[in-house]
This record gives C-alpha cells, sequence and structure tokens, in this order.
C-alpha cells in the first residue's frame, strides 16, 4: 500500500512540478520578450540621441572636414548638390511633428511653434529635393556678419532659392550622422502667433541632433560662417507653381 502510495505520489508530483516550471518558464520568456521590445524600441526611437550620432560616425567612419578658406560661389550652377533628401512623405505636419518625437529628435520652443503654425504645411506629393549647403562667406560677404536681407537677396542673385519650411524637419529626420557643431540653417521665415519672424535650423550642438529656431527678420545678423541650405531657383519656381505659391504673399507670410 504505502509502495503505491509512494508511486502515486511520485507520478503525480513529476508532472506538478513540470506544470510549474513550464508556467515560470512562459512568465520568464515573456518577461524577456517584453524586454526585448522594449530595448528595440527605445533603440529605434532614439536616432537622435548624442549616444546614437556618435555610433553612426563611429560605423560610417566620417572624417571631419578640413577647414578650407571660403571659395567665393559664381553661379549656383557650379555648385554640387550637398544632400537629397525626400519630402511629401506625411499627411500633415502633426505627423512630421510625432516622427521627430518618435525618433527622439529635440525641438526648440519656437521650432516647435513654427511647426504648429498654419503657415507650416508638407508637400502634398512625395519628391527628392537636392539640398546646397553653402556658408554666408562663400556667398561674398568678407565681414565678421551679414543681415538675413542680404544674404537671401545674394543668393537669388546667383541663382539659389529659398527651400520650403518642410525641408528643416524632413532633414532632421534623415541626417542622423550629422557632425558635432553643425548648424544648418535652411527655410523660409515663418512667424510665430506675436508676429516674429523665424528660420528653422537642423543642428547637432554636441547633446543631441535638434531641430531649433532663430530669428528670421531681415535684419537678423547671421556671422559669415553659418551654413545654409538652397535649392537651385528653378526647382523652387517649379514648387512654387505646383503649390501655387504667391511671391508676394510670402513676404508676409503668417
Amino acid at each position: 500500500m504505502n509502495r503505491a502510495a509512494g508511486k502515486d505520489v511520485g507520478r503525480h508530483a513529476i508532472p506538478h512540478r513540470s506544470i510549474g516550471w513550464h508556467r515560470g518558464g512562459t512568465h520568464l520568456i515573456v518577461m524577456l520578450c517584453t524586454a526585448g521590445i522594449v530595448l528595440f524600441a527605445s533603440e529605434a526611437g532614439a536616432q537622435c540621441s548624442a549616444r546614437d550620432v556618435l555610433q553612426n560616425h563611429l560605423m560610417l567612419k566620417k572624417i571631419p572636414p578640413a577647414n578650407m578658406p571660403p571659395i567665393p560661389v559664381r553661379s549656383a550652377v557650379d555648385v554640387p548638390a550637398w544632400k537629397t533628401i525626400a519630402v511629401g512623405t506625411f499627411a500633415n505636419s502633426f505627423s512630421l511633428r510625432n516622427a521627430l518625437d518618435a525618433a527622439g529628435c529635440g525641438i526648440g520652443a519656437s521650432a516647435g511653434e513654427i511647426l504648429a503654425r498654419p503657415a507650416f504645411t508638407v508637400s502634398a506629393t512625395k519628391a527628392d529635393v537636392g539640398l546646397i549647403a553653402v556658408s554666408v562667406a562663400e556667398l561674398g560677404f568678407q565681414t565678421g556678419t551679414a543681415s538675413l536681407a542680404d544674404i537671401y537677396a545674394r543668393a537669388r542673385q546667383l541663382g539659389f532659392g529659398l527651400a520650403a519650411a518642410e525641408v528643416a524637419p524632413q532633414l532632421r529626420l534623415q541626417y542622423f550622422d550629422q557632425p558635432m557643431g553643425e548648424f544648418l540653417i535652411g527655410m523660409e521665415p515663418i512667424k510665430t502667433w506675436k508676429g516674429e519672424p523665424v528660420i528653422l535650423t537642423v543642428a547637432n550642438g554636441g547633446a543631441g541632433l535638434i531641430l531649433i529656431g532663430q530669428d528670421g527678420s531681415p535684419y537678423a545678423k547671421i556671422p559669415v560662417a553659418s551654413r545654409f541650405l538652397f535649392v537651385r531657383s528653378d526647382e523652387a519656381a517649379l514648387a512654387r507653381a505646383a503649390l501655387g505659391f504667391d511671391e508676394a504673399a510670402a513676404l508676409v507670410r503668417h
């Protein structure tokens, strides 16, 4: 009887322990999978963090450009495209803003306000935009600073066109290997709720990738070492025509 009871206990004990291990193991696997998903999500959403920027540079083995004296630009035709990005990839400005948040990109206060303004719109059709990056010095200014109005006037004389406002946040999402200390100014000014014109800047100040706003008034003084993003004037004209853009209205855009 005791032997039979012992066998019954033994027969039932093993399955009982197996079920317990199975449940515990299942919970452990679920926890590990969940942790993996969270880790993956945090890694995927941290493209703009300082750590990820450094990793991008190490993986791509990018070498910082040598400091060369600026060569004045004679015509936009002579300057090759610096980078080509895609626009028109978001249904609206809210989706674009959410994508910036998901990537962990910093957004300055004035930049965030500009992205929420009615004047900030995104292209309704997908297209590739070739961007040209030139410094104020390369536009021919030799003094320490130049006014924004003079910079834009000189750029137009050379055949450059102002990039659409969408370009700055789109570039931020498509330029995760931006070198530290680089600030790229690019877009037509858009007014804040208080009527102050702001231009967006795609920057890496060392603490991560960010989109910030700065003074976009005609009299704003810009250091000659600053770099601007332009498009060729013929491409800008085509984009304006497609959007039904009014040149005169742009001067008072708000």
